[in-house]
């Protein structure tokens, strides 16, 4: 009977430590840092050959200094430039997206955000149409038309 009441106390004891859970992981995410006022540009139709760049304003949303570790894109195509400081707390700045323009046809463009701290990137994404300068004069000529 001993032997029977030990093996049960025994029992009870390991699932009272097998049922203790450890606290989930925070995941930290980006925009809990810093907050962008549009995630996504689109340009429109723009001409071949001529670069374009929008600036993605963002804000820190923390109490705490924000440095944002890098900025790159999806292909070389885009260039994005971002703050080298850190961004102080309730402070506004921007990352500059570059695109050349230098193929004709339709485009969307990932720009990855890695702010410290952080192991997830944010995207920002770029978004438009190149025109060869035939097909982008006939556009213009077409919009002109419109407003007159």
């Amino acid at each position: 009977m001993k032997r029977f009441v030990l093996a049960f106390a025994a029992l009870i004891m390991t699932a009272g430590v097998f049922a203790q859970t450890a606290p989930a992981a925070t995941v930290k995410k980006a925009d809990s840092f810093i907050k962008f006022k549009e995630l996504v540009h689109d340009f429109g139709k723009i001409k071949q050959g001529v670069p374009v760049t929008y600036n993605f304003a963002f804000s820190n949303v923390t109490d705490k200094p924000v440095v944002i570790e890098s900025a790159t894109a999806s292909c070389g195509c885009t260039t994005p430039v971002k703050p080298e400081a850190p961004v102080a707390k309730g402070k506004e700045d921007k990352i500059t997206a570059g695109f050349n323009a230098a193929a004709a046809g339709p485009f969307n463009k990932t720009i990855y955000v890695k702010v410290a701290g952080v192991d997830q990137p944010m995207e920002l994404k770029i978004t438009g149409e190149v025109l060869n300068a035939e097909e982008y004069a006939k556009f213009e000529k077409e919009k002109a038309n419109k407003k007159g």
